[in-house]
C-alpha cells in the first residue's frame, strides 16, 4: 500500500487508459441492459459490477498469495489504481493559482472539473468554497476510505470500494432517472465510506490549524448536511481551516437546474483564494496521516502469521 501511496505521489491519474475510466465506460454499456426505473434493477446493476471487482481482486489476492513480491506488486498497482489524491490536489492547486491571478472566469472552469455544480456565476469566494468542499469530501473519498478498505480487506477491498465509488458518482445523484436505480449504489457507497470519513474527520481535527473548532463545527454543523460522510469531513476542515463553508448551491441549469441550501459549516469568515492552497496542505497532511494508520492496521494479520 505505501509502495502505491508513493506511485500516486509519482505518476497521477493518467490522461488516457486509466483502469477507473475503463469501468465507467462499461458500466455505462452495461446500463443501457439493466436500466429500469426500480430499486431491484440498480442493486442488480452495483451487484454485477462490484461484485465483478471484489472477485478479480480475490482471484490476484488468492494467485499471489503464497509469493510476497508479487503479492506485493499487485497490491501496490490496485492502490495506485484506485487512489485519487494526486490528481485532486494537482486540480485544486491550479484553482488557487487562477484566483490569485484575479482569473475568475477561467477558475470557474477549472472548478467545474471538482464539482458538480454550476459554477459559471460564481463569485471568487464561492469558487474557493466549491473548491475546499471538494478538497475535504475528495480527500476521504479518494484517498482515505480505500486506503482503509484495503487495510481491512487487501485488493478485494480496494478494488471493490473503487467500483462502488464509481458508480455512486454515476448513478447515485438525486435525478428523475436515479432516483431509484441509482439508490443501492448511494447507499451502498455511504456504509463503505462510513470508516473512511470518520478517520478523515479525525485526522483533520488533529492535524488542522485550531483542533477546537474543528470539533466544534463536526459536533454543531456535520449532522445537518445531507451527506453523513460528507458532513463530518467538510465541517472538520471548516473549523481546521478557520473558513465558512455551506450555503446555496445550484446544480444543473436551465429546467434542470436544482437549488439546495447547504448548512453553513464552521465559524470562520468566507474562504479565499490562499486557503484553497491552505486546503491542500492539510489533505496532504490528513493522507500522509491515513497511510501511517491504515498501513499499521494492514500490518497486524502478518505479524500473528508469524507468531
Amino acid at each position: 500500500m505505501v509502495l502505491g501511496v508513493g506511485l500516486d505521489r509519482a505518476l497521477a491519474d493518467p490522461a488516457r487508459w486509466h483502469p477507473v475510466a475503463g469501468l465507467g465506460t462499461l458500466a455505462a454499456r452495461l446500463e443501457q441492459t439493466t436500466y429500469a426505473d426500480r430499486r431491484a434493477a440498480g442493486a442488480a446493476h452495483v451487484l454485477v459490477l462490484v461484485g465483478g471487482c471484489v472477485a478479480l481482486g480475490a482471484v490476484a489476492e488468492r494467485a499471489t498469495r503464497d509469493r510476497p513480491v508479487p503479492h506485493a506488486l499487485v497490491t501496490a498497482a490496485a492502490t495506485w489504481t484506485v487512489l485519487g489524491g494526486t490528481t485532486l490536489g494537482r486540480e485544486a492547486a491550479e484553482v488557487a493559482r487562477l484566483l490569485e491571478a484575479g482569473r475568475l472566469d477561467d477558475a470557474r472552469t477549472q472548478v467545474a472539473r471538482l464539482v458538480g455544480r454550476d459554477t459559471r456565476t460564481l463569485e471568487a469566494t464561492d469558487v474557493a468554497r466549491a473548491a475546499l468542499e471538494s478538497l475535504a469530501e475528495n480527500t476521504s473519498d479518494a484517498v482515505v476510505a480505500p486506503l482503509v478498505l484495503g487495510a481491512v480487506a487487501g485488493v478485494p477491498g480496494l478494488l471493490g470500494y473503487r467500483a462502488a465509488n464509481t458508480l455512486d458518482a454515476m448513478v447515485g445523484h438525486r435525478s428523475a432517472r436515479y432516483a431509484r436505480f441509482g439508490w443501492a449504489a448511494a447507499r451502498l457507497d455511504d456504509v463503505l465510506n462510513l470508516p473512511g470519513a470518520r478517520l478523515t474527520a479525525a485526522l483533520a481535527t488533529v492535524l488542522g490549524a485550531d483542533p477546537a473548532a474543528s470539533v466544534r463545527a463536526w459536533r454543531r454543523d456535520a449532522g445537518a448536511h445531507p451527506s453523513p460522510n460528507a458532513g463530518p469531513v467538510e465541517a472538520a476542515f471548516a473549523g481546521g481551516l478557520g473558513v465558512r463553508l455551506g450555503g446555496r448551491t445550484v446544480y444543473g441549469t436551465g429546467a434542470e437546474a436544482r437549488v439546495e441550501l447547504r448548512p453553513v459549516l464552521g465559524d470562520g469568515r468566507a474562504p479565499a483564494a490562499h486557503d484553497v492552497a491552505r486546503g491542500r496542505r492539510l489533505a496532504d497532511r490528513v493522507g500522509v496521516g491515513a497511510l501511517i494508520v491504515t498501513a499499521a492496521v494492514a500490518a497486524r494479520p502478518a505479524r500473528r502469521r508469524r507468531r
